[in-house]
């Protein structure tokens, strides 16, 4: 007989953190996260969220086996931006078996309809930010940071249980070391930039991060208004990013652009870490701290996360030297490609930038929702 009871005790969280080492420790795919990292970010103590959110987790039993997990969430900083009453539910995984999505997926709507949602909406782990959709496309590639990954019946299942697409995002592969690839155009932008318009770009540095990340802010928080699922970010959750940036910085990759003092642009591009967790396995101990510290010698790869424009500068031509800088950086880095994204199908502007450089896309995550 299948269950679904909510995690009230720490044996139970051990079971919910522990359920995708079951299920995809045989995938080759599958990148192992840290224990110890998962822990603290479902922590509502240690998790900036859970100062504008909250959540509830949920496990699928049968015959006193874990056979899925779900959460349920409110984030209020979401609601009140989009003066609505949407509800989202995230770290979804499962076995094969047809009776567990539907369960799942039915008590956290009944969590969500309890406390006035209309709407659910995800999956998100626990916000767009953070690892979300469903994998849809890519399923034989390795994912990158903050990138999930899931078999095929993943999808399958959730459609079968009722759940209706919201949006795509796409992930585009980007062959940094090959200036070929891009359009020319990009170059005459990229060199027009300072000369004509005034703006000049430079390098975050570990030590101003925090400060940087405000003007980070101000760029995202402009850029990217208009996109489905936009929230602001506050300054908290500010705090909370600018912990977990430290530990995977690197210089060459965290560029701002600037006019007379003001910063108009950003790209954070982010060392692919998963590359250090697949030799870690999940933990620190007893060579996994080794790894880590061996992770500038390991990683070849880089997941480009952020890039926008403030928009009343969006036609002078930073992003394509955001893009040319890229390329450049990635010829006297060890890191010589990666993917960008997530980008939403509706961004037509990044998807056409995108094919400028020459990218292809690589991976599509499904985002679903059901009324309530």
């Amino acid at each position: 007989m299948l269950e679904v009871s909510p995690v009230t005790t720490r044996a139970e969280l051990r079971e919910f953190v522990e359920l995708p080492f079951r299920l995809h420790s045989t995938s080759p795919q599958w990148v192992p996260p840290l224990r110890l990292e998962r822990h603290a970010f479902l922590s509502r103590r240690l998790n900036a969220y859970f100062r504008h959110g909250e959540a509830r987790y949920f496990l699928a039993w049968r015959d006193g086996r874990v056979v899925g997990r779900i959460s349920a969430q409110i984030d209020r900083n979401f609601n009140a931006f989009h003066a609505n009453a949407w509800g989202h539910f995230g770290f979804l995984e499962l076995e094969d078996d047809p009776e567990v999505a539907p369960a799942l997926l039915d008590a956290a709507a009944a969590w969500l309809r309890a406390r006035g949602r209309d709407r659910m909406v995800g999956p998100f782990d626990l916000t767009m930010n953070d690892e979300a959709g469903v994998l849809i496309e890519g399923f034989e590639l390795v994912p990158m940071i903050k990138q999930p990954w899931h078999p095929p019946y993943y999808a399958q299942r959730c459609e079968e249980a009722g759940l209706a697409k919201a949006v795509d995002l796409f992930m585009w592969n980007l062959e940094l070391s090959d200036r070929a690839r891009m359009l020319p155009v990009l170059f005459e932008l990229a060199e027009q930039l300072q000369p004509r318009h005034g703006i000049t770009l430079r390098r975050m540095s570990r030590r101003t991060l925090r400060r940087d990340l405000d003007a980070f802010a101000e760029v995202y928080n402009a850029a990217w208004t208009e996109n489905w699922g936009f929230v602001p970010y506050a300054k908290e959750d500010l705090d909370a990013y600018a912990q977990e940036l430290q530990l995977v910085f690197d210089r060459n990759w965290f560029m701002v652009a600037e006019r007379d003092g003001e910063t108009v642009g950003v790209a954070i591009t982010v060392p692919d870490i998963n590359q250090v967790l697949r030799r870690m396995n999940g933990r620190l101990l007893p060579l996994g701290w080794w790894h880590y510290l061996r992770r500038r010698a390991i990683v070849d790869r880089v997941r480009v996360g952020f890039l926008g424009v403030k928009p009343e500068f969006q036609h002078t031509g930073i992003a394509a030297a955001f893009y040319v800088e890229h390329f450049d950086t990635a010829a006297r880095t060890p890191q010589h490609g990666g993917e960008m994204g997530w980008i939403l199908e509706t961004n037509r502007a990044m998807n056409r930038g995108m094919e400028a450089m020459g990218g292809r896309i690589v991976k599509r995550y499904r985002v679903y929702d059901r009324a309530l």
